[in-house]
């Protein structure tokens, strides 16, 4: 689980690496006018949200951190991907099957359920595939390439049904 978590946020610094700042900031594309930067740093806070709430038990998705810094500049955008990757890496010889409370807001109210450590982690990663794929949305707007094939796109999506 943890490799391929790991996977998928490496693919998120390999575009990174590759854009400049004012793409990564830019908020010019319908019909959220959201930024790949403000995408990143979302699925990041969530990661680490799930760090801070580690040592209690107790994991609040609501209390991110929200750093313009690893919105708006690639460079700390980056940082922010490899502390994460280090947190995961961390991880290893954590019990996966250890319950955790996390809290939320769905919208109506703030809700508290328990949560494995690994359907914490799970839904972590498929809330980043799903930002990547709007990231993908965004970059081909602004004509920047994909950074590999399967950026954004879930492993589960079937192969012959994805028009090119």
């Amino acid at each position: 689980m943890i490799e391929a978590i790991e996977k998928n946020l490496f693919r998120g610094i390999q575009l990174l690496k590759c854009i400049s700042n004012e793409q990564y900031s830019n908020t010019t594309i319908a019909p959220y006018y959201s930024s790949i930067g403000g995408h990143m740093r979302h699925v990041l806070d969530v990661f680490d949200c799930i760090f801070e709430g580690l040592n209690s038990n107790e994991i609040n998705l609501i209390n991110r951190k929200r750093n313009e810094l690893a919105e708006n500049f690639t460079a700390n955008g980056i940082y922010y991907f490899e502390e994460v990757l280090n947190n995961l890496k961390a991880l290893k010889n954590e019990d996966f099957d250890k319950i955790v409370r996390v809290t939320d807001d769905l919208g109506l109210g703030i809700i508290t359920a328990n949560y494995t450590l690994s359907a914490i982690l799970i839904q972590a990663h498929s809330h980043a595939i799903h930002h990547f794929a709007s990231i993908g949305y965004i970059i081909c707007q602004l004509g920047i390439q994909l950074p590999d094939e399967d950026f954004g796109f879930n492993p589960t999506t079937p192969r012959d049904k994805v028009v090119n």
